[in-house]
């Protein structure tokens, strides 16, 4: 009876090192840090605010294209993030406010946040660009960023538009003639 109980204590010691043992030689996959989407993550060494999922949405030559990310503030003041799309003389600059404790999704047309228009830059669909993030005293980081165009359904509404163009008509106006008007009594 004494070896029957040892032999089962044995058994089921054997069933659970050998079906738990995989932890022992194979790393988690659940604290892999990876780009879940479309977009990529800027490492944290940017700076105070935190990327995510940033991407490109370009018209089909990309020489404009809108910015589109999650940028978290998780401090208690206004930072501004700078970018820089492109490299050398032809870089694109801009940078984006985000206030204190505060997510800012660019492109969130729920919400009524427009993405960052970037006009003049070299990014074809389907390619990737190099953009230099950086906040706060962050040191920055260099990323290649994705870009993609509007033929998907939900990129669709992010992707740029012509930007509109204004005329002045070649004929002049009519001068309005003034009326006039009644005299008060006194």
């Amino acid at each position: 009876m004494k070896t029957r109980l040892i032999a089962s204590i044995a058994v089921g010691a054997a069933v659970v090192l050998g079906t738990t043992g995989c932890n022992i030689l194979a790393p988690q996959a659940t604290t892999i840090d990876y780009s879940a989407s479309d977009g990529v993550n800027v490492p944290a060494d940017s700076g105070p605010l935190h990327v995510r999922n940033a991407l490109i949405v370009a018209n089909d030559d990309g020489t404009t294209g809108n910015f589109v990310a999650a940028i978290v503030n998780d401090t208690t003041e206004s930072l501004t993030l700078r970018l820089e799309v492109g490299e050398g003389s032809t870089a694109v600059r801009s940078s984006v406010n985000v206030p204190a404790n505060r997510t800012l999704s660019l492109g969130d047309l729920a919400d009524d946040v427009e993405p960052l228009r970037l006009d003049d830059i070299d990014a074809v669909p389907g390619s990737t660009v190099p953009v230099y993030f950086q906040s706060g005293d962050g040191q920055g980081a260099l990323i290649q960023v994705p870009v993609l165009d509007g033929a998907l359904e939900y990129l669709a509404p992010l992707a740029p538009s012509p930007e509109a163009t204004f005329s002045i008509p070649a004929t002049p106006s009519a001068t309005p003639t003034p009326t006039p008007s009644a005299t008060p009594a006194s």
